[in-house]
């Protein structure tokens, strides 16, 4: 396998290899074929999305030569100094072609002096000068720059888009990932295509095998072995508090992230309760994980006594929770107390 890193190997080149982001790609490509070019286009979203990627494509699509395309780094050249260098650059016209375009990422991190700065740039910017800006937290930006910008929201990938992403690209690494596999690491991915690429790169690059199994994939990763989860599930479906939390001090005495561990919980629950409620929806659902791991939530004795949607509520609230507590698991101890004590 190639040492480059794969979510540079295939970064996508042009808007057609843009996923997950159609209602950008539409109206960038609409304004692109209407000449109808802004002068400030701000792209906000969690990482990994394609932001940096899609201002790239933009760039090109609009003709901007490559002498003529700057990219900025917010979080290293944040202060006021670095803007009014800027902003002296962005008088003088483009080497080639019609544009300049400046994207600058991080721009959450400019100190206020440098968003003034930056500001007085985008109420009167040259007719050459195209300002992309790229953030992750849309809340730190000053409403006076949000205001002179086009706001584009990037949303996070659906877990499979990711997931034929991976076994697309193991495929052209020429290696072979079964679906369970690749369901775990779109899971770690997050929503970021970028850390899905390094997980997918860390389990190629870690195994000798062209065919990687789930539970190679696993023991990679360092997620929650598959037992474990199911033994949680379990002591949820018998109302077993005792058993519940022995399964929660394994977790921590492991050292297993207690956020994955939950999401791997909810993941079954969920497709607990669609094979219970829609049959029709047990093939594509067997997909998703391995014959031993299907079998068990198909055959799972569901207590009568246990309502599913409740359980499902109360664990996706300690999944907020534990991103916030001092004690990460003290959210989902709390929610198996309320709802069993």
């Amino acid at each position: 396998m190639s040492e480059t890193a794969l979510y540079r190997k295939y970064r996508p080149h042009d808007f057609k290899g843009i996923l997950g982001q159609d209602h950008i790609v539409r109206v960038l490509e609409g304004a692109i074929k209407s000449d109808n070019i802004s002068h400030a286009y701000l792209f906000c979203g969690t990482r990994g999305t394609g932001k940096t990627s899609i201002a790239r494509i933009f760039a090109k699509e609009i003709k901007c030569a490559v002498n003529d395309l700057y990219e900025i780094d917010a979080a290293s050249n944040r202060g006021i100094d670095d803007i009014r260098e800027l902003r002296e650059a962005v008088k003088t016209f483009p080497f080639e072609g019609k544009y300049k375009v400046y994207i600058i990422d991080e721009v959450h991190m400019l100190t206020k002096e440098a968003f003034n700065a930056l500001l007085k740039t985008l109420e009167e910017p040259p007719a050459h000068a195209i300002f992309i800006l790229a953030t992750t937290e849309l809340h730190k930006l000053p409403d006076t720059v949000v205001s002179r910008c086009q706001l584009f929201n990037f949303k996070k990938p659906p877990k499979e888009i990711l997931k034929n992403l991976i076994l697309d690209i193991a495929k052209k690494e020429k290696r072979v990932l079964d679906s369970a596999s690749a369901d775990i690491i779109a899971l770690l991915g997050d929503g970021s295509f970028r850390d899905t690429l390094v997980t997918l790169q860390k389990v190629l690059s870690s195994s000798d095998e062209k065919k990687i199994t789930a539970e190679e994939t696993e023991r990679i990763t360092g997620i929650p072995k598959s037992t474990i989860v199911n033994d949680f599930l379990t002591a949820l479906n018998e109302k077993n508090v005792p058993n519940a939390y022995e399964v929660l001090r394994q977790v921590t005495g492991e050292n297993i992230d207690v956020g994955v561990f939950l999401k791997l919980v909810l993941t079954k629950l969920r497709a607990i309760m669609l094979i219970r409620l829609a049959p029709n929806m047990r093939t594509s659902l067997a997909d998703d994980f391995t014959v031993e791991d299907f079998a068990f939530l198909a055959e799972l004795p569901i207590n009568k006594e246990l309502k599913l949607s409740e359980l499902l509520v109360a664990l996706l609230e300690a999944s907020e929770g534990v991103k916030k507590s001092f004690i990460p698991e003290l959210p989902l101890e709390l929610a198996v107390a309320r709802l069993f004590e």
